[in-house]
């Protein structure tokens, strides 16, 4: 049986457990240094940082939804970014990723939010298959920027 609920302490470990398989089929396994602290830290406290959606089979965690809300200054109202999207590789070819992505849209819809949003490696050809699909648009226009390690605190120092 298959269920989709948030998720909540004690799934720390199969969280983790996943982050780090998803780093490692990204093939950035040597970046991934979370922690199941952290994961407490950023989804289970008063104010959380992320949320969490976990896909079990027969009990077993077999994908994770892990986002976060932004907003959206044109539309004045909040959004979700979906930060990752993971399927074991066993679960896979099963609907998981489109019943999460689902989910989150349904999150989006309930809450009056305008947009889900999300990245994809240009390579993730089964991913990129799945959100056209769904009728997700690549932003083609839009060039992503991050600030981090060295040049984060380089730029902090001029504050």
């Amino acid at each position: 049986m298959t269920e989709i609920r948030l998720a909540r302490p004690g799934d720390e470990a199969d969280i983790v457990t996943m982050i780090r398989e998803l780093a490692d089929f990204e093939h950035a396994l040597d970046q991934c240094t979370v922690t199941e602290s952290q994961i407490t830290a950023a989804l289970f406290t008063e104010n959380p940082v992320g949320f969490c959606y976990v896909a079990e089979i027969d009990s077993e965690a077999a994908a994770v939804a892990l986002w976060f809300r932004t907003f959206s200054t044109w539309d004045g109202v909040a959004g979700i970014y979906l930060e990752d999207l993971f399927v074991r590789d066993k679960f896979r070819r099963r609907g998981l990723a489109r019943t999460l992505l689902a989910t989150l849209a349904r999150e989006c819809v309930d809450n009056g939010y305008t947009r889900l949003a999300w990245e994809v490696l240009d390579w993730n050809v089964d991913a990129i298959a799945l959100y056209d699909a769904v009728g997700g648009k690549q932003m083609s226009e839009w060039i992503n920027y991050r600030v981090s390690g060295p040049e984060l605190d380089l730029l902090a120092a001029e504050a």
